[in-house]
């Protein structure tokens, strides 16, 4: 019967795992370049089950058991998979701000290991000074002309921040930033680095829709990478990869899951209470 009680309790910790994924996405379905979680439900290895204290010493298929009869095999429950990102292209919306820049994917070469197609993020510094990556183009100017993404400094592709002085700037497809106001050889700030990650499982979410790199490292760029063709569209923001909808049906199913799991859990609890206070009660 406790086998029972852990494998509706394995239940209700995935739907419960489950349930706060699917709430993290949907409390995100307005973030730009945000990419949507996924996960799969997976059960654990089956246990043989063996009879102990067998006189005898049985043989199946010529394996020695060494004294214990197999009785046959038990599931013991299941979890919820490491989750992974859903690394696609999101739609196109038109702001008309010059300081939002979307991020266009043409042509990112897969992984021959993981047959994964591989990310384009945008390179930014933390204020804590630590290099991270982002979809986020939702860019802005601090007071003093920088240009930001959600607080993060937007880095150019020598490394440095990109200062804009002008509300007369152009950021053309190539990310490179024009202020439109000055002498057309003087008129370049910068360009706005993309880089590459070949294996997306490399990549960590940190929140506030950063990534990191799990090994540690720095990801290269992939500006005059012949196999990596992409554009930058300004006056454009890339939408979430949430789809609103699935998200409140996933949502639901799992409610109703934790809740069939639960009620799985109270029928053993009653029995164990009837078993042990009226069955086993010494008359």
């Amino acid at each position: 019967m406790l086998r029972g009680l852990y494998t509706a309790t394995a239940g209700m910790l995935t739907q419960q795992r489950r349930t706060e994924m699917l709430s993290n996405n949907m409390a995100n379905s307005q973030t730009p370049g945000y990419k949507a979680d996924q996960g799969s439900v997976r059960a654990f290895p089956e246990m043989l089950l063996q009879r102990l204290d067998n006189k005898s010493v049985p043989t199946v298929n010529g394996a020695n058991f060494g004294g214990m009869t197999p009785i046959g095999s038990i599931n013991t429950g299941v979890y919820l998979q490491e989750l992974s990102n859903h690394y696609t292209q999101g739609g196109l919306k038109e702001t008309g701000l010059k300081s939002d820049v979307a991020l266009v994917e043409e042509n990112v070469p897969f992984n021959p290991e993981t047959n994964l197609k591989g990310a384009l993020l945008f390179a930014v510094e933390t204020p804590a000074g630590d290099e991270r990556y982002t979809r986020n183009g939702n860019f802005s100017l601090d007071n003093n002309g920088i240009l930001l993404s959600n607080g993060n400094t937007v880095l150019s592709t020598d490394g440095q921040p990109i200062s804009i002085q002008t509300s007369n700037y152009e950021v053309t497809q190539n990310g490179e930033v024009y202020n439109r106001d000055l002498p057309a050889a003087e008129q370049f700030l910068g360009q706005i680095d993309v880089r590459f990650e070949a294996d997306v499982r490399n990549l960590v979410k940190e929140g506030n829709g950063l990534y990191r790199t799990a090994d540690e490292g720095v990801l290269p760029t992939a500006i005059n990478n012949e196999n990596i063709q992409y554009n930058l569209r300004q006056n454009f923001l890339e939408n979430s990869t949430v789809d609103v909808g699935r998200t409140y049906t996933d949502m639901m199913t799992a409610y109703r899951s934790f809740e069939a799991n639960q009620k799985v859990l109270q029928a053993y609890d009653r029995s164990m209470d009837k078993a042990a206070n009226e069955i086993g009660r010494l008359r």
